[in-house]
């Protein structure tokens, strides 16, 4: 009897470290997680949403994004032999992989600190036209030649993403990865004018282009900027993520 005990009693005690023990790790893995970015002193807090490596800084009257620009989701054009690849298991029945591979590079993002309104409306340009919080550049509305994404989208991995020749992955689309794990509302990061995009949702009603204005957004406040801010909205159809052009002045971006 006393043998039973002292096993029961024993069972227990394992039972009980290793649930302790596995919260302890999931601490462990959160932390790193939170040292992924660097934000510099004094940039606006909406930027400590980004991870995955970025590096955020104040350069005069810019904010610098520096990322690598490579996806932290799992993607058919990662190598087979790297942990991030996955192959396409989304719900397109037309996909159809390109043939470039992934490949990382040294962006860095000058965003207005204060953006407004420009006078004069420019184009988005072809390439990146802005930065997802992951650290993956947005692009426009459009495929190679200014062409229409119709044929494109067929090459869109199971997250909407893509990379171009050069290997810059990159999405046209909801990044659906990122509204999965930040909800459809949330924020999911800027384009070069300094305006923040959301995905789209907004108070849980699905957002349309009929709600938004020629540049793809509109004016009022949000989680991020209680006292109102101009912010665009992605959408379901096309122009997706920027009509248009870009409602204030763009930055730059190199790599």
């Amino acid at each position: 009897m006393k043998s039973i005990l002292v096993c029961l009693s024993t069972l227990v005690c394992l039972l009980l470290y290793g649930c302790s023990s596995g919260s302890d790790d999931s601490e462990t893995i959160n932390s790193d997680l939170n040292t992924k970015s660097s934000v510099g002193e004094g940039v606006p807090k909406v930027y400590e949403n980004f991870y995955n490596g970025a590096n955020i800084y104040l350069e005069g009257n810019y904010v610098v994004v520096e990322v690598d620009g490579t996806p932290d989701h799992k993607s058919p054009y990662y190598p087979s032999s790297s942990d991030l690849y996955e192959a396409y298991n989304g719900s397109n029945n037309s996909f159809n992989l390109n043939p470039n591979p992934i490949n990382s590079f040294d962006f860095k993002y000058r965003i207005p600190l204060n953006p407004q309104e420009a006078n004069n409306k420019e184009s988005t340009p072809m390439g990146p036209i802005g930065v997802a919080i992951n650290g993956v550049s947005f692009f426009n509305q459009y495929a190679a030649q200014n062409a229409p994404l119709t044929n494109e989208i067929n090459s869109f991995d199971q997250y909407n993403g893509h990379p171009q020749p050069e290997g810059v992955y990159h999405y046209h689309i909801e990044p659906i990865y990122l509204t999965q794990k930040n909800e459809k509302d949330g924020f999911l990061g800027f384009l070069l004018d300094g305006f923040p995009v959301y995905g789209p949702l907004e108070n849980d009603l699905l957002i349309t282009n009929e709600d938004l204005d020629a540049y793809h957004g509109h004016n009022h406040s949000t989680s991020d900027y209680p006292d109102g801010i101009y912010h665009y909205h992605i959408t379901d159809n096309d122009p997706y993520i920027n009509g248009n052009g870009f409602y204030g002045t763009p930055g730059t971006v190199t790599k």
